[in-house]
């Protein structure tokens, strides 16, 4: 009897130990996967979604900075970060190597084109690049340089501190001026989806409500991304309001305005989130009446593609 209950001791601590062992091999690939770094496969999936986040307010700014704590935290993202050195907003699609003489070049275009380790705002590290260059040549940088073996499921720019909404007049904001739209369609025309995501003015520039935004889009097409079936002929551009009084109305894909009959201030001017308005049939006028406009950018608008060709 002693010798038997002694075997089934045994038995069981050798049982509890493999339990153990499993575990733990189990624990291995999250682990690794939760830096957000360039490790292999993990995540609840066994796959993770291949991000590279870029921006035009530099690498150093508040709204990459949310953004990529927010990713880093999924253990299911590997996030890679190249972005300009310096707040290269205003940009479009220039690079370095664009001698187009009209319009003027933006300082950014001045650059070598070069990377440089970096750290964002709150100190991350892991896989962040700063380029010196315009957006364009930041995710030209990237795609060539970090990805060596297969390219991101994804280009996530932003989270830009201020508005790019429409497409008006003969230098369209949106689709010519923003340097986070920019870098988007010089994503696409890559043939790799994009999204660039922008926060309001105002009092208090709300990243946070952002940042819902861009994880929402992200989830909402994770299992496309994964299977190579967004179309990357237009990326998508969100802007967020961010809401002095009131709160945001909603969420509304929209098309890209291409008038301005309310004299909205395109640059730097207030949503009104209490505003009743229903229906508006453009990204401006959602925008500025409190919702959250999503729309689509023609990735060679302003002939990006044709000039990176």
């Amino acid at each position: 009897m002693i010798q038997s209950a002694r075997f089934q001791t045994v038995l069981l601590l050798l049982t509890l130990g493999l339990a153990v062992a499993l575990l733990g091999c189990g624990t291995t690939g999250s682990g690794s996967a939760g830096s957000g770094g360039s490790g292999g496969a993990g995540g609840s999936s066994g796959v993770l979604l291949r991000i590279l986040v870029t921006n035009d307010d530099g690498v150093g700014a508040p709204g990459i900075n949310a953004i990529i704590e927010a990713l880093v935290a999924d253990p299911n993202n590997q996030v890679v970060v190249s972005a300009p050195a310096e707040n290269s907003s205003g940009s479009g699609d220039w690079t370095v190597n664009d001698s187009s003489p009209s319009p003027p070049a933006p300082r950014c275009a001045t650059g070598t084109g070069e990377a440089t380790p970096a750290s964002t705002l709150s100190g991350y590290d892991q896989d962040v690049w700063a380029v010196d260059g315009c957006p364009a040549d930041a995710v030209i940088y990237g795609l060539a340089n970090l990805y060596p073996d297969e390219p991101p499921h994804v280009v996530l720019s932003g989270i830009n501190q201020g508005q790019n909404v429409g497409n008006v007049g003969t230098a369209g904001f949106a689709s010519q001026v923003s340097g986070t739209v920019g870098a988007a369609k010089t994503a696409a025309c890559a043939d790799v989806p994009a999204l660039a995501s922008s926060q309001g003015h105002g009092e208090t520039i709300n990243y946070p409500s952002g940042v819902e935004e861009v994880l929402r889009w992200l989830e909402d097409n994770r299992a496309a991304l994964f299977a190579g079936q967004v179309a990357v002929e237009n990326i998508t551009s969100i802007n967020i309001p961010s809401c002095d009084t009131g709160k945001i109305r909603g969420r509304l894909q929209v098309s890209l305005a291409t008038e301005n009959p309310n004299d909205y201030n395109l640059v730097n001017g207030d949503q009104d989130c209490e505003s009743t308005l229903e229906n508006p049939p453009n990204d401006i006028e959602a925008f500025y009446n409190g919702f959250t406009s999503i729309a689509p950018v023609p990735r060679n608008s302003n002939m990006t593609c044709d000039k990176l060709d």
